[in-house]
């Protein structure tokens, strides 16, 4: 990536959730072909993400339409996050199926945790 030396046949693909803390000098003109944003998940998304997450999980009366509307700003990572820590709630508390309440309480843990790795939550 300095310039100097052609590698041949050498890709190099980065990802980050932080654009903001690259240094300008990596996204100079010359330095990537393309630079693709994927932006954050709307609330079919959200959706559709949680169902996924949920597929093979026993869940009692949970709305996951209801939870796709109280995790705006989240990230797919952070969804799959939510539905484990939904699934190890109810595992604590010796339930045979993963309830409302559940999710609830794993939304306000997962999104805690996020505020203290740097995201905010309103």
């Amino acid at each position: 990536m300095d310039g100097f030396d052609n590698r041949g046949d050498v890709r190099i693909m980065a990802a980050t959730n932080r654009v903001d803390m690259l240094d300008p000098a990596l996204l100079r003109p010359g330095r990537f072909d393309r630079i693709i944003e994927i932006p954050l998940p709307d609330k079919i998304g959200r959706l559709e993400i949680l169902k996924i997450h949920t597929s093979r999980m026993k869940l009692c009366g949970v709305d996951l339409a209801d939870i796709a509307a109280m995790t705006e700003d989240s990230t797919g990572a952070e969804l799959q996050a939510i539905c484990r820590e939904a699934g190890m709630i109810a595992v604590r508390r010796d339930a045979e199926s993963i309830s409302s309440e559940d999710f609830i309480e794993a939304v306000r843990k997962v999104m805690s945790e996020a505020v203290f790795d740097g995201r905010m939550y309103t």
